[in-house]
């Protein structure tokens, strides 16, 4: 009998050079039209970009720590009470911390024009590392919106 494909049987390999899943899966998220080896190409480059920058610190651990500084603590749903919808904070998730840190800094990258790929998601990811930058922007908003919301905390489900 042959073997059922399931999406947990499914195991992602880490990267070549870095030896890391987390990297593995952002070049998954990197990736367009099913282009992996470009989507690699892209970020290793961008990690000789970060490498040249920042002296002192592996590149690795610069991408790393990008990613942690921009994952949210809290967002805001809506929850439909009696015909009003109201904003709700609750807590994140750790798993779509991960993606939404990963889909806002390849949408500030993404959003910067006139340079290659590779520059902007290095320049984005150095941003992140040091806490500035549009990933970050966004992440302040969303915990913003949540701060601002606390009222409505009793409806969280």
């Amino acid at each position: 009998m042959a073997k059922k494909f399931t999406a947990s049987s499914q195991q992602l390999k880490p990267d070549a050079v870095y030896n890391s899943k987390l990297v593995a899966k952002f070049v998954n998220c990197l990736m367009w039209d099913g282009k992996k080896s470009i989507a690699y190409k892209v970020f290793y480059d961008a990690m000789k970009q970060i490498e040249k920058k920042v002296k002192d610190v592996p590149p690795l651990e610069v991408f790393e720590t990008a990613i942690e500084n921009v994952k949210p603590l809290l967002e805001v749903r809506s929850k439909r009470v009696g015909g009003a919808s109201y904003q709700v904070p609750m807590q994140v998730r750790p798993k779509r911390q991960q993606s939404l840190a990963f889909r806002w800094i390849l949408a500030a990258a993404r959003g910067k024009k006139g340079k290659p790929m590779a520059l902007r998601l290095s320049s984005e990811l150095l941003d992140a590392y040091r806490k500035e930058g549009t990933a970050m922007t966004t992440r302040e908003n969303v915990h913003r919106m949540a701060e601002a919301n606390k009222a409505f905390a009793h409806f969280a489900w």
